[in-house]
């Protein structure tokens, strides 16, 4: 709409790219705010693109002349005008804003009239103007059939807590501390009390995650959820967790740092905090979501886990998705993983530290039942009494326990999935939130022709158990990550080979094309060996 505008947005553009602006945008006044010596609309700096200039402001105070509207109102329904442009490029119908806007200003005619009217004369100007020689035809998304919504991955994930709460049959507990951006997960839950849900808006981080541990602990499907700055104050609460062995999904939504960083921005930068923050060997599972939708999914996921495997749970999501919406199928509960919980009752076969052959789970007991007195707490315990002990073997013995369990979650998730072609020389490897610029991109180079392969992770500790069969199949590997390079590091000290990064650490998600550069790049140097 203006000169600081084309500034700041045209790194995103690429060469050949369609760049439609406000020319009214574009004065002295304009101009000198965004550093600009020369008029780039004027001075051939843009030719590289496909310009179209409009004088947005004349062309919309031209056709609302006869309302009498203000200045300010008249150049507010610019947006319009430019909506109503947008939809002729991309072939699109009217019908449904304009319905909209009878929804949302239909008490307010002159208001409803002047942002139908600026709405219209986008399209027509498009349609009728010969700077417009073609449209563009996106076809519709292919979906199962189904009922589906918009939803945010925040939104995502306080559904998937009170959904994983009722499959198993208990009740949901959220102790939780605001922070940006993942503060509407406890403004989603606190709406859903009719449900049994209880929230508590903890005076801080650790006070948030203490509260869930002692919901846990009495019989709660509890969870804590924060960003990067919080986990790092919940870190040894979450060592407690661990030795306590307690079901706790703790949900961080990874915005850009050190220290308060930037709060609002993307990033990936926790998984090795996620991975290793803890003091002692603490092992425990992560998950990450791919977008808004699967954040449902991998909350469910990561409850699973917690509740099967008597372990807390980290599930990452990131501020792009945790924010952004996509399309999401209405599940049928029946298509949920069984969640149910047996809490141990009977006083003749529990301790504290008994544990399930098969998942090495220790026995969940509810505070209160007669019969069942134990004590757990953050001193190394003993082996199934649930003393205390120093004994140097029995915490060993216990460390190696808490690791073999978690390890051996990889029987119980499923396999990594290769798109394209199953070995040979480039594979690329995302996980989170990069899935949406990377399958762009990959399904872009394979309709090109190019012999390429994509894994994505779901389940980032412990690994799929197939990955490493996997990567002996392909020469090259490239990791997308916006960090600097995290799970490269872990794949390559788990794989004993090197790996190639593309690493963005703008706080700004990555583009597919910044992938699909990358990846020519790499195809073109194999080329000239």
């Amino acid at each position: 709409m203006n000169a600081s505008s084309l500034k700041v947005n045209l790194a995103n553009v690429r060469e050949g790219g369609i760049i439609v602006v406000n020319s009214s945008g574009f004065g002295a006044k304009n101009l000198r705010l965004a550093n600009y010596d020369e008029n780039p609309l004027e001075n051939d700096s843009l030719s590289n693109y496909q310009l179209y200039d409009i004088d947005m402001v004349k062309r919309v105070s031209e056709e609302l002349a006869d309302l009498n509207l203000s200045h300010k109102a008249v150049s507010r329904s610019k947006n319009l005008f430019a909506l109503g442009v947008t939809y002729w490029l991309f072939d699109r119908s009217l019908e449904p804003t304009k319905k909209w806007l009878k929804e949302k200003f239909g008490n307010k005619e002159l208001v409803y009239q002047a942002n139908l009217r600026a709405l219209t004369a986008g399209w027509e100007y498009a349609l009728k103007s010969v700077k417009f020689k073609r449209q563009y035809k996106i076809h519709k998304a292919k979906l199962e059939k189904g009922a589906y919504r918009n939803i945010t991955g925040n939104h995502a994930v306080a559904l998937g807590l009170v959904t994983a709460a009722k499959k198993a049959d208990l009740p949901l507990f959220l102790g939780s501390y605001p922070i940006t951006p993942a503060t509407e997960i406890l403004h989603y839950l606190s709406g859903y009390k009719k449900y049994g849900v209880k929230h508590l808006q903890a005076e801080d981080e650790i006070a948030g995650i203490s509260s869930a541990i002692g919901a846990a602990f009495s019989g709660y499907l509890a969870c804590t959820t924060t960003s990067g700055p919080g986990l790092s104050l919940k870190v040894e609460s979450i060592g407690l967790a661990i030795m306590l062995e307690l079901p706790l999904v703790i949900v961080n939504v990874q915005r850009a740092g050190p220290s308060t960083g930037l709060p609002t921005k993307p990033e990936q930068s926790d998984l090795l905090m996620a991975m290793y923050g803890r003091h002692g060997e603490a092992p425990l599972p992560i998950v990450a979501a791919d977008s808004a939708s699967d954040c449902f999914n991998m909350t469910i996921e990561a409850a699973r886990l917690a509740l099967k495997y008597m372990t807390p749970v980290i599930l990452l999501s990131d501020g792009y998705i945790a924010q952004g919406t996509n399309p999401w199928k209405i599940p049928s509960l029946d298509d949920i993983p069984d969640l149910s919980t047996n809490f141990v009752t009977d006083p003749e076969i529990f301790a504290p530290y008994k544990r399930d052959p098969v998942t090495l789970a220790r026995m969940w007991a509810v505070p209160g039942t007669e019969g069942l007195e134990h004590r757990i707490g953050g001193l190394e315990k003993e082996d199934i009494t649930g003393l205390v002990s120093h004994d140097p073997m029995n915490h060993q013995k216990m460390i190696e326990y808490r690791a073999t369990k978690i390890a051996n979650i990889v029987n119980d998730i499923p396999h990594a999935r290769v798109e394209g072609e199953f070995s040979g020389d480039l594979l690329i490897i995302g996980w989170g939130g990069t899935y949406g610029a990377i399958t762009d991109a990959f399904e872009k180079l394979r309709g090109e022709g190019k012999k390429l392969s994509y894994v994505h992770l779901k389940h980032l500790n412990p690994l799929p158990g197939n990955l490493g069969h996997i990567l002996k199949r392909f020469k090259r590997v490239l990791i997308p990550e916006l960090n600097s390079g995290q799970l490269k590091m872990m794949l390559q000290a788990k794989f004993l080979r090197e790996f190639i990064g593309l690493n963005k650490i703008t706080g700004l998600p990555l583009k597919a094309f910044e992938i699909e550069d990358k990846v020519l790049e790499l195809l073109s140097e194999r080329g000239k060996k």
